[in-house]
């Protein structure tokens, strides 16, 4: 039977891997593990509990009856007593002793820790693939002199390789901070319903025994840190921290993306259009940025969804409160799916960014003589003008020449006007020689250079292999 996806992110926009890690099956599969190495470790701490009973336990990790699931939680109204009460079913010799002294929050939250963990490990491929994929596009284009600017307005030349390094740089900045909090995830461990392991001192009546309880399970689990204490739950800001990462990367590429729909209004950059693709159902002509849309619109999501664990976080009572519970099964899967639909989008636009070199040389063509300014009032004032005098005099030709152009249509005449006023004594060709644009956009070229060698390549090289297999195509 075809899958029927609740969410389009789920059906239409995340990668099979993503749905995979926030799958029913993966999530309870991971409760039935975690109780697998309770009771592994309840063993060798003294509990009697058999190598029988612990392999029927194994048997049935990935067994699940879903049916007989939900119709024991509308019994008991309670999600993990219904799973343990399914689990037991298939493993009626260990019935007895699946969940021995844990409290709910021994699944649900090291399930959850444990599947954020894997989840930022695909955002962190799909990032570094995003950047590897700059990366070319930078170098490729590091010479390609254009407009820069500031408030929309044209500024200062610069080129399209170093404005590329502007949104390499805020990725590589996304993953320092995806790193930190990857190399931080704890497990909540074993601690019982207050997070005081009461029932475990009782089961152990050993304070050593139970001390060894977290740090073993972890092992089993993969994990080489847990939370020191707790109150029944891990602290909330952990969800709160992670979002904040897939918020900040949702920040990155939708700043991207609205460069993108920028500079393809300007027919400067345009993302990849397929041969069939259709642009408008009206307007058979036109050429939308829509993968750029798609990235604004589901990092808006992103964004706002960063708020959700904030509020949580600042509000649980006391040792916890349930109120988390619902928002937390929407809001931190939502994220996970929602960014790597994002990445996905961002690699595929980076993999095939169109330049238009003629369009952009056209365009930085008509603001040059204002682009140069500086630089003709640096030569003139080596032939012995007065730089206060001339700079007003640039002002206010500046002003008029930009009149002409946008009120009449007419071609910037900014330079004629200067070769005209003797003050400035340069003649026309001496002015069009001092606006080679190649010579007004500074270190830009060397730039992207630096920039990849010292910030860019250090990061492929240490994650280059995740690269080689990441499928990312785009659903719709």
């Amino acid at each position: 039977m075809e899958n029927i996806y609740v969410t389009p992110l789920s059906g239409r926009y995340a990668s099979k891997e993503m749905n995979e890690a926030w799958a029913s099956d993966t999530k309870y599969g991971t409760w039935r593990r975690l109780w697998v190495a309770l009771a592994e470790t309840e063993k060798e701490l003294g509990i009697n509990i058999t190598d029988e009973q612990i392999a029927e336990m194994k048997a049935h990790v990935d067994d699940i009856d879903y049916d007989v699931v939900v119709k024991r939680e509308k019994e008991c109204r309670h999600d993990v007593m219904a799973h343990v009460y399914e689990f037991g079913t298939k493993c009626p010799s260990a019935k007895g002793i699946i969940h021995l002294g844990a409290t709910s929050c021994f699944v649900t939250d090291n399930a959850d820790i444990i599947i954020m963990s894997k989840a930022l490990e695909i955002i962190k491929e799909k990032l570094v693939l995003v950047i590897n994929n700059l990366k070319k596009f930078a170098l490729e284009n590091k010479d390609v002199t254009c407009l820069g600017y500031t408030h929309f307005q044209p500024a200062q030349l610069t080129t399209v390789g170093k404005r590329a390094t502007l949104w390499l740089q805020d990725l590589i900045e996304d993953l320092e901070e995806l790193e930190f909090v990857q190399s931080n995830m704890k497990l909540r461990g074993c601690k019982g319903t207050t997070g005081t392991q009461e029932s475990f001192m009782k089961l152990f009546k050993d304070e050593e025994k139970v001390k060894m309880l977290d740090g073993k399970i972890a092992e089993k689990m993969g994990f080489k840190k847990v939370f020191a204490v707790s109150g029944q739950t891990y602290t909330r800001k952990v969800d709160s921290r992670v979002l904040n990462v897939l918020s900040s990367i949702a920040q990155s590429a939708s700043k991207f993306a609205n460069d993108m729909r920028l500079l393809q209004h300007e027919k400067e950059l345009e993302e990849p259009f397929e041969k069939g693709q259709i642009g408008s159902s009206a307007m058979a002509y036109k050429r939308n940025p829509m993968r750029s849309e798609r990235i604004n619109s589901l990092s808006r999501h992103v964004m706002i969804l960063a708020q959700d664990p904030a509020i949580t976080a600042a509000t649980q009572w006391l040792e916890r409160t349930l109120d988390d519970s619902a928002n937390k099964r929407i809001c931190v899967p939502e994220a996970f799916l929602a960014i790597d639909a994002v990445l996905i989008l961002y690699a595929n636009i980076a993999s095939g960014i169109v330049v238009y070199k003629n369009s952009i040389r056209t365009n930085l063509m008509q603001e040059l003589p204002f682009m140069g300014t500086e630089e003709i009032i640096m030569n003139a004032v080596l032939k012995g003008g007065d730089r206060q005098e001339l700079h007003e005099k640039i002002r206010v030709y500046s002003m008029e020449a930009g009149r002409e152009v946008k009120e009449f249509g007419r071609p910037n005449d900014l330079v004629d006007r200067i070769a005209n006023d003797k003050s400035f004594g340069l003649t026309k060709e001496e002015i069009m020689n001092a606006l080679n644009p190649e010579n007004l956009c500074g270190r830009a070229p060397h730039q992207v250079e630096n920039f990849i060698k010292g910030q860019v390549d250090p990061v492929l090289e240490k994650y280059g292999n995740l690269i080689k297999n990441i499928n990312i195509e785009v659903n719709v």
